[in-house]
């Protein structure tokens, strides 16, 4: 998940140094933070600073129950985290959560709310695909 893109599926070494590089856009000295928002063994890893350090809004996550529950500010991705060490997703992971963060997401104060609105791609307002979703924490 990068900050104003589709979210894709990608491969990153499951080594500290090259994890800690994907969360702090190259920089290979970013603490990685991992979180757990639903029941099933998957998390998100972010950036643990990433707020702090004034990254740009990612996604909101929301929890089983269609909460939002955080804002990932930098890069992130999502792993299994049913073993030791963060895992792969299974097929049927990657689909289902390369859907639930597939467009990018701005974010707006309004009174004492955040509220998260899907961007539209190009091809999904031409194609009158339209994802018009917006949430509130």
């Amino acid at each position: 998940l990068q900050p104003g893109k589709k979210a894709e599926i990608v491969t990153i070494p499951n080594n500290l140094a090259a994890l800690q590089k994907f969360v702090g856009n190259g920089n290979a000295d970013s603490l990685i933070e991992a979180f757990y928002p639903w029941q099933e063994a998957v998390c998100v890893v972010c950036n643990e600073e990433g707020k702090l350090n004034g990254m740009q809004l990612n996604r909101a996550v929301y929890n089983d129950e269609g909460t939002m529950v955080d804002i990932i500010a930098g890069p992130a991705f999502i792993a299994d985290c049913s073993g030791e060490d963060f895992g792969s997703l299974s097929e049927e992971q990657q689909q289902r959560y390369l859907q639930m963060f597939h467009n990018p997401e701005l974010f707006y104060k309004i009174g004492d709310d955040i509220v998260a609105v899907k961007v539209e791609t190009e091809a999904q307002q031409k194609d009158g695909n339209s994802m018009k979703h917006t949430r509130r924490i």
